[in-house]
């Protein structure tokens, strides 16, 4: 995150609960599957880097490309998401996100996760439980709400079950 940041100021504070509002969107749209609602979380030419991700997940077996995970502009993201999740069961928590609003149209954020995901029957593994970081970019578009420009999931430990 950058070291700079706008004061907090009720404009200011109005924003940092607008994005708190889209990743509670993003997560819910994701466990339920509503890639349809999921369009107005990310902007057009958003970047997703699951690249440790798709490392992680080739280590433990899964059949995966451990050099894929760039991921850029949001139909490629949401093809992505729809077809890594078939099969599966997830929840997914984010939890005291840090938000530094940089302007009136621009933002980053750090969110400590944790999700739960139950693989498809005939996987190596049953069960991910993971633990990291979401590190975000936000952008707000000409309609005025916050979107997610560029995300990278980083993760401190995978439990395989």
């Amino acid at each position: 995150m950058m070291s700079t940041t706008v004061p907090m100021t009720e404009r200011n504070l109005a924003h940092a609960e607008a994005i708190r509002m889209l990743k509670a969107r993003y997560f819910r749209n994701m466990d339920q599957r509503d890639w349809e609602a999921m369009i107005d979380v990310f902007v057009d030419d958003a970047v997703m880097d699951m690249r440790s991700e798709m490392a992680a997940l080739a280590h433990a077996g899964l059949a995966v490309d451990p050099q894929a995970g760039l991921i850029e502009g949001r139909p490629a993201i949401l093809q992505a998401m729809s077809s890594a999740l078939v099969g599966t069961i997830t929840v997914h928590h984010g939890h005291m996100g840090e938000i530094d609003i940089l302007s009136d149209n621009e933002a980053e954020g750090i969110w400590p996760m944790r999700d739960v995901i139950l693989m498809p029957q005939g996987s190596p593994v049953r069960q991910l439980r993971g633990y990291g970081h979401y590190h975000e970019r936000y952008r707000r578009v000409a309609e005025g709400e916050w979107r997610i420009a560029h995300l990278r999931l980083s993760r401190l430990l995978i439990e395989w079950i």
